[in-house]
């Protein structure tokens, strides 16, 4: 989790000890949320846990944000009931959960968003084809490619030169998992990249250096950098905004996750029920969206409400 993150946290969670002094009434929620896992998702879920401290001032929420990978297992240990993730769990995953309590965890899609390739702004590159992509981040080339891409003269005539500096995100996080399986079509990393914690950390690497490329969540766009157009094999330009991801019309969209430990039948309990309420509503949406998250469609909300035994909530 990156230090701006840490701090706006611990102010967070000071800000919210005062409020919980209030009494609070019989019927509120009243309790300690906590949440193992996605780095991308930190934000939002801080965003939230803020919002549903205004609305439950009896409740309070304790995130760690170590990155996708870290929810299964804490899902699994019981250190947590939510585990935020923005890649699907693996199939080993699910079967290491499931052969604790016996049943499968409960997926919720909460907000979708997209990987993006960026490089400097100053870079002239418009697009990439996934071959391309593979053959400069990956050691294999599985995606078809005949020669690695190193240098920037490879792909452009004369206004970067030299070697291109890699830059992603770190093994535990579901945006290195996603980009090794959909752009190296399942292989592996070139040693070379340089890895970050988070995807504010890529995107800053990058607008430093005018040699730099790398991949980070859509909402983590700065002037520094600007996005680059996958280019499919029929030489469509796909490019990364929330209407083409709304659409589903870019490749590398995906939908972000609650992983919930739920057995069938029963109800959330009162803590989490009050969370979910809040992100499947029309407020927790809106603050997807101001985060530069895509809303989710009502179809898909109000399925995932009915499924919960939730209200319709007030629009």
């Amino acid at each position: 989790m990156s230090s701006a993150i840490r701090q706006r946290l611990g102010a967070i969670l000071l800000a919210m000890s005062v409020i919980w002094t209030a009494p609070v009434s019989a019927e509120e929620p009243v309790g300690t949320l906590g949440t193992v896992g996605s780095d991308t998702m930190a934000g939002l879920m801080l965003r939230w846990g803020e919002r549903l401290a205004h609305r439950h001032p009896g409740m309070r929420l304790q995130l760690q944000a170590s990155g996708s990978a870290s929810a299964p297992p804490a899902l699994t240990a019981g250190t947590t009931l939510i585990g935020p993730m923005s890649r699907p769990m693996t199939e080993d995953e699910k079967a290491a959960f499931e052969h604790r309590y016996g049943y499968p965890p409960r997926a919720l899609v909460v907000a979708r968003d997209a990987l993006v390739v960026v490089v400097h702004r100053h870079n002239p590159l418009q697009s990439l084809s996934r071959p391309q992509l593979d053959a400069i981040f990956s050691d294999g080339r599985r995606c078809g490619a005949e020669h690695a891409l190193r240098r920037w003269s490879s792909l452009i005539d004369g206004a970067i030169q030299g070697r291109i500096a890699l830059h992603g995100r770190n093994a535990v996080s579901g945006t290195h998992e996603l980009f090794r399986r959909e752009v190296l079509c399942n292989g592996a990393f070139r040693p070379e990249v340089s890895e970050h914690p988070g995807s504010a950390a890529v995107v800053a690497a990058v607008a430093a250096d005018p040699r730099a490329i790398g991949y980070a969540g859509l909402n983590h766009l700065t002037p520094g950098v600007h996005p680059v157009a996958l280019r499919g094999a029929d030489g469509v330009l796909h490019r990364p905004d929330p209407a083409t991801v709304r659409r589903g019309d870019y490749p590398l969209a995906r939908d972000l996750r609650l992983y919930v430990n739920l057995p069938p039948g029963e109800s959330l309990p009162d803590v989490e029920r009050a969370f979910v309420d809040l992100i499947l509503s029309p407020e927790g949406q809106a603050i997807a969206e101001e985060l530069g998250f895509v809303a989710l469609p009502q179809e898909v909300l109000e399925r995932q409400r009915r499924e919960l035994g939730l209200e319709t909530p007030d629009s």
